[in-house]
């Protein structure tokens, strides 16, 4: 406790600039920027509309997993199964939409799958006491296989007498901006007022800050365990249904990779993978870096391989740039 109070009276003594500029958001957040004017530079294509709209799309399915896995993230746990949800939620999406049945049926479907595997996960961490590693793992390889097997390895494109309307869902815009990046944006301001002013929100840094004091000191350990879990499956069945919505097809191998870049999201924003740090925005703009590269990449004629040892490496430094900050307060 006396360390907790020894934090926030430093951060009071540091004032809002100082912690705005201390902060790894700031610095990735000015990363992009330069890349950003680096590539005005280099590609007459980057700052059109045209790929404004691709960049802000493609990055909002990962940016709303990673709302979810940065509060994983925070307890000091991880999801690796997020990806192979995806998968599975947008198959069940997808076959409930094809047998017939409606919008509301489709989506409510999907996302029930999600919650049922962050619940399974959840149980298995919080109450039997098992490595969050260990059990999203298998989460994992379970959740893929599952999507296999319901799609008989085959894709679904026809939805129903709804399937004009879930296109629309997942593909629609509002004022020119797609429709996933608009509910990213709004879960950005949800989760900061969650993160920063709720109950939960507090509990959630307690307990990746120290489990042991914050169990005594009252917190509800377990169910805060089993409520992150949850809720990061139910981001990844939410992107899911929207990433079908948009790509106007289900297949077995949606998501794949995801669990990857979704993690790298929230680490380069500023999370840390022993816990009690991380931020609503921080995934938002780490999200945002990944796809700026990957898009920057492809502009400037790279080959795409290269993108998994850019962001690997912006991984590593994200990672010592927090150490570095952690060796220098204390």
């Amino acid at each position: 406790m006396s360390v907790a109070l020894e934090e926030i009276a430093q951060k009071r003594e540091k004032g809002p600039l100082r912690q705005m500029v201390g902060s790894q958001p700031f610095w990735v957040t000015i990363a992009l920027a330069l890349i950003c004017l680096v590539m005005s530079q280099v590609s007459d294509v980057f700052f059109t509309e045209d790929n404004f709209f691709n960049v802000t799309r493609n990055f909002a399915f990962i940016g709303i997993i990673a709302m979810g896995m940065t509060a994983v993230i925070i307890t000091g746990g991880i999801d690796l199964s997020v990806g192979s949800i995806v998968g599975l939620s947008g198959i069940v999406t997808g076959l409930v939409l094809n047998a017939g049945h409606s919008l509301l049926a489709g989506i409510v479907a999907g996302l029930l799958t999600a919650l049922f595997c962050g619940l399974v996960n959840g149980i298995l961490i919080a109450y039997v006491r098992l490595s969050s590693f260990i059990v999203t793992l298998g989460m994992f390889g379970i959740a893929r296989s599952l999507a296999q097997v319901l799609s008989e390895n085959h894709m679904i494109y026809e939805f129903g007498p709804d399937e004009k309307l879930f296109f629309e869902l997942g593909g629609g815009t509002i004022y020119g901006f797609a429709n996933p990046f608009i509910l990213l944006i709004v879960l950005i301001v949800v989760f900061m007022i969650v993160f920063r002013y709720t109950t939960w929100g507090r509990w959630v840094f307690a307990l990746g800050g120290n489990e042991n004091a914050a169990r005594l000191t009252g917190v509800p350990v377990n169910r805060m365990k089993l409520s992150v879990y949850m809720l990061s499956a139910l981001m990844a069945g939410i992107s899911a249904v929207l990433l079908v919505g948009w790509q106007g097809a289900a297949i077995n191998a949606m998501g794949t990779g995801y669990e990857l870049r979704v993690i790298a999201s929230s680490v380069i924003g500023g999370a840390d993978l022993m816990g009690g740090a991380g931020g609503a925005y921080g995934a938002f703009i780490g999200a945002a870096l990944i796809e700026v590269i990957r898009n920057s990449l492809l502009l400037a004629g790279v080959d795409a391989n290269w993108e998994g040892t850019f962001v690997g490496l912006f991984i590593v430094f994200a990672v010592l740039l927090s150490k570095l900050r952690g060796m220098r307060s204390g």
